[in-house]
């Protein structure tokens, strides 16, 4: 029998109302990315040894996967992403406090596991709105993101040549943007859980949803390296002033912003597959250029390529999981997002052991063997 599903906002309102929950996650994990040089230093972390502490953010992703896709199943998505934006904000306040490595480690896993519930609860908000549309709209969702991202890391540059307490920088955007999820939260999408997910149980990717994995683990991995390194990578290999240690991540987050409000044109005219091959190359190409030749004008370039190449990946996987599998939408993007958060999970640490071993610049040109990945893997995908 099929379940009546009320909806109390219009499509329109809906989509106003997600996109600021993916402003909301955008703005506040770039606060925490831009002040990333600005910790480790007060907290005297070599590369290798930062690279262990990050590990617990995305340790904290991973961990909490099951418990979330259970949490789908049984309460609507919207109120696990309100209860997720909530946690998600006062554990950003929290990390403007640490003042020792143990408490950076405990902050950043709880960091990751809320959000992870305000990030998959959002994306599945963001299927529900897409299937209320003829065209596809699912990449401005992750646009409206990156727009988030570019303004807080320029925001963040600010603050830092200004000389403000991280504590303050962190604080005030807490309370601004649990603001704007407690305002926004009325027009969300009313959307039970499907009658099957509850049967299921948190669900590893069939072979379906596992090329889809693949794709987005290589696509995360990159995604994570740019966050936690592209700040040090500018300091310490391109050798740009302190004060100019996050240009690098600005770069990418312009390119980043620009390729996703530019997806849903491109993949209506050339379709999916397309867009995720050129992405793949996008990567490749990006992460050598930076490797290869580490003067600002190249790195710049090759940041902003890789901003392009990640741009459209994880919200063109997403869509496609959500339309072809045989689970509910939030349950589907779970199990992508298991396969994709390894990739998150341990290449941005690895990240730290390479560049500690051999350098930055050689660690980020091994990165850029995950561009190939994504291209030979869409080779592989159905017309």
């Amino acid at each position: 029998m099929t379940q009546v599903v009320e909806e109390k906002a219009t499509p329109r309102q809906a989509r106003w109302a997600i996109a600021l929950f993916f402003f909301v996650s955008g703005f506040g994990y770039s606060t925490w990315a831009s002040r990333i040089p600005v910790i480790q230093q007060q907290l005297h972390l070599s590369e290798a040894q930062l690279g262990a502490v990050l590990f617990a953010l995305p340790a904290g992703l991973m961990l909490t996967l099951p418990i979330t896709a259970g949490l789908l199943q049984r309460f609507s998505s919207r109120q696990v992403m309100l209860v997720g934006a909530i946690l998600y904000n006062v554990a950003l306040a929290l990390l403007g406090l640490v003042e020792h490595t143990w408490q950076l480690v405990g902050l950043l896993f709880c960091f990751g596991s809320s959000r992870n519930l305000l990030n998959l609860s959002m994306n599945a908000q963001s299927v529900g709105v897409q299937a209320r549309y003829d065209t596809s709209i699912i990449a401005t969702f992750h646009g409206v993101w990156s727009v988030a991202g570019f303004a807080a890391a320029a925001l963040g540059t600010l603050l830092i040549g200004r000389q403000v307490p991280t504590s303050l920088h962190f604080a005030t955007v807490a309370v601004l943007l649990t603001g704007v999820a407690l305002f926004t939260y009325r027009h969300s999408l009313v959307l039970p859980p499907a009658p099957e997910a509850r049967r299921s149980g948190f669900s590893w990717p069939d072979k379906t949803l596992l090329k889809f994995g693949l794709i987005a683990f290589a696509s995360m991995a990159c995604e994570g390296t740019m966050y936690d390194w592209s700040g040090i990578y500018f300091q310490k290999a391109v050798l740009v002033p302190k004060e100019s240690a996050a240009l690098g991540f600005t770069i990418y987050m312009v390119a980043m912003t620009a390729g996703r409000f530019s997806g849903d044109p491109l993949a209506n005219r050339f379709g999916v597959k397309s867009i995720l091959h050129y992405s793949g190359l996008l990567m490749l190409s990006g992460l050598l250029l930076a490797a290869l030749l580490p003067v600002p004008l190249a790195a710049g370039l090759g940041f902003a390529l890789v901003g392009l190449g990640v741009s459209c990946v994880i919200p063109m996987v997403f869509g496609l999981a959500g339309r072809t599998a045989a689970l509910s939408s939030g349950s589907a993007i779970a199990a992508v997002s298991m396969v994709g958060y390894v990739g998150f999970l341990l290449v941005p640490p690895v990240v730290g052991f390479i560049a500690e071993a051999a350098g930055l610049r050689w660690s980020f040109g091994l990165m850029a063997v995950l561009g190939a990945v994504v291209v030979l893997l869409v080779r592989r995908l159905p017309d």
